[in-house]
């Protein structure tokens, strides 16, 4: 099993914005997630931090990613849907066959949680 860390080189995606294959699993995982946008903020679930953990196993058969992953507010108006578009995102990467994702309220999402990119962009330093 591998414990996937989420210090992201951005150099990785190429200049139309895809990654080439031969990047690995986990860049390509990363980029998917970048691809699910929050409803209600004009960023993706990556960057705005909502993705707690990511663990990878490899297997033959392909690999199986676990997710775990929070919201904004209990109350998201896509609560019941948010967890199944990052589980689509995930299988759509190359070498993923199976994919579980739990949705974790603790601890609770706040600002902190904004990558740097993000914050400037919302204007939030």
């Amino acid at each position: 099993m591998v414990k996937i860390s989420f210090d992201m080189d951005d150099t990785l995606a190429a200049d139309d914005g895809r990654l080439s294959s031969d990047a690995d699993l986990e860049a390509r995982i990363i980029h998917a997630f970048r691809g699910v946008m929050d409803p209600e903020l004009p960023v993706n679930i990556y960057d705005l931090g909502l993705i707690y953990r990511l663990i990878i196993e490899e297997h033959a058969e392909g690999a199986r990613v676990a997710v775990d992953m929070t919201l904004t507010a209990p109350n998201c108006p896509v609560a019941g849907e948010m967890p199944e578009m990052v589980r689509q995102a995930a299988l759509s990467v190359e070498g993923v066959s199976a994919c579980d994702v739990a949705l974790v309220w603790d601890p609770p999402w706040d600002k902190s949680k904004l990558s740097e990119a993000v914050k400037l962009e919302l204007g939030l330093f």
